[in-house]
């Protein structure tokens, strides 16, 4: 690392900050102690099962040197447990927030983003169900039932770019779970399905035909593993959050950095799923979901690939 050439002007403030590097050593900055890599992590589904009404955030941002709560550098994700007759604000600065309803039903009162409207606009959700919301007034989560949500939202892209959302992308979207599950499991049935590397849907959203994603910057996969599956390792440049809604023992994720001669992953990492948990699959790592419980598993993976999208940057390859 070098500075500034001494013959430079260093009582002018333009040049106080200014540094340079040799390309070699300085063009991948992505290590420990520096820009600190995305690590490996999972969450139980006992961190929500019991307890008081509240938000569980997933935070990772003392290992990434971020602004907390984040669970990646662009996205955080959270547990929101409501008990019945309780409700919750999701307050937080974002372009982009996204609820997946794990248990439970109520109501999302959506204050008008413009404040043109002197009422909320209402989704009722139930199990299963999934919603997304641009940015706006704060929601209230209020539960008729005792409920965990799963939140995930893009405030930590905005913290790192210095920003305030300025009009919302989108307009509140919500998907029951009942079209949902049928949609997939008429996917399912159709012939090929049971030799596809994923069998799964994507969430897309009507104001955002270019990049077919849930939002504007969070890509989402509602997909399921059929019971005996191994699907062929793929990887994508976004982050994944995976949520994963129902399972039996049995079923995991390999992942890793390289490949062997067969295509299977060199040395993976495994992580085992549980109903209700969550995980983190870093960028560029090949991951293959695997099935050995004898009956399907179904997950949902939250990822900032709708802002890769954009970028023309997600760099989605299979073996």
């Amino acid at each position: 690392m070098t500075q500034a050439p001494e013959r430079k002007r260093h009582d002018e403030p333009a040049a106080s900050k200014a540094l340079l590097f040799d390309y070699r050593q300085a063009a991948n900055p992505v290590r420990p102690g520096l820009t600190d890599p995305i690590p490996y992590r999972s969450w139980g589904p006992e961190l929500h099962q019991q307890g008081p009404t509240g938000i569980l955030p997933l935070d990772l941002s003392a290992e990434l040197g971020v602004p907390g709560p984040a669970t990646s550098p662009a996205l955080a994700a959270h547990f929101i447990r409501i008990e019945a007759g309780e409700g919750v604000r999701a307050a937080a600065e974002v372009t982009s927030s996204l609820f997946f309803v794990l248990s439970g039903s109520g109501v999302c009162r959506v204050p008008p983003a413009d404040g043109s409207s002197p009422t909320d606009a209402e989704i009722h959700w139930q199990q299963g169900d999934l919603f997304v919301l641009p940015a706006g007034g704060t929601p209230l989560l209020e539960a008729s039932s005792t409920s965990v949500l799963y939140w995930v939202h893009d405030g930590p892209l905005l913290s790192y770019l210095g920003v305030s959302p300025s009009a919302p992308r989108f307009e509140p979207t919500h998907y029951s779970a009942a079209w949902m599950q049928a949609e997939l499991e008429e996917l399912a049935r159709q012939p090929g399905s049971s030799s596809s590397n994923r069998v799964s849907l994507l969430l897309a959203n009507r104001d955002l035909p270019s990049t077919r994603t849930v939002t504007h910057v969070l890509w989402a996969m509602f997909g399921i593993v059929p019971a005996g599956a191994t699907q062929a390792p793929h990887r994508h440049q976004s982050v994944a959050l995976d949520l994963i809604i129902n399972c039996q023992p049995g079923v995991y994720t390999l992942v890793g950095t390289e490949l062997n001669s067969d295509g299977s992953i060199r040395n993976p990492r495994r992580l085992d799923w549980q109903s209700g948990g969550a995980f983190i699959t870093p960028p560029g790592h090949w991951h293959s979901h695997v099935n050995e419980s004898g009956q399907p598993a179904w997950l949902l993976p939250i990822q900032d690939a709708g802002l890769h999208t954009y970028l023309r940057s997600l760099d989605i390859r299979f073996v």
